[in-house]
């Protein structure tokens, strides 16, 4: 069977720089230009790179919500089948379902489904686990975890033209900018 062929014929263009400061002046200025599918890659947290990116995906929170009150409804739901309709007990003449005695189950397995939510939201919105990535194609990209920053424009960017995109990176200082192949 063939393999489909990709949309473009390289992932996207990488700019190597020396410093942070260089690296994040030019994510604002991508940012800035219009350019939202960017990336940076740096061997440490820079101040103000994630802002400079304009990450605002909030994603996961909405899955660990619903499934906190999914954990909230099953929770009281189990408490609920269990003493009122599988094994109802009179004890001391209180009713079977005496709902405050029940709270802290019913908080414990909505905290045990959001927490499960969100470990497996947070893995599966980032495509994780994820052995290989296009960026890894770059010989310089081994830097990126002791002395380098790269910032990394896709190719599937609306903005991307691959001439004018390599021209804007190159006016950003960058030491280098190549091509990173799928």
């Amino acid at each position: 069977m063939a393999q489909p062929e990709a949309t473009t014929p390289f992932y996207g263009l990488m700019a190597e720089f020396e410093t942070p400061d260089a690296l994040l002046a030019a994510t604002e200025r991508t940012t800035a230009a219009g350019y939202r599918r960017t990336d940076a890659f740096s061997p440490f947290p820079i101040h103000g790179l994630f802002d400079a990116l304009r990450i605002n995906e909030k994603k996961v929170a909405p899955i660990i919500l619903v499934f906190g009150l999914i954990g909230l409804a099953a929770g009281a739901g189990l408490e609920y089948w269990t003493q009122v309709i599988a094994y109802p007990m009179n004890i001391a003449g209180r009713p079977a379902w005496a709902w405050v005695a029940y709270i802290p189950p019913a908080f414990e397995t909505t905290i045990l489904f959001a927490a499960f939510s969100a470990v497996i939201g947070m893995f599966a919105l980032n495509g994780l686990p994820q052995p290989y990535h296009p960026v890894f194609n770059v010989p310089a990209f081994a830097r990126a975890s002791q002395d380098r920053f790269f910032l990394l424009i896709e190719a599937s960017d609306p903005k991307f033209d691959a001439e004018a995109t390599k021209a804007f990176l190159a006016g950003l200082n960058a030491k280098e900018v190549v091509h990173v192949d799928h």
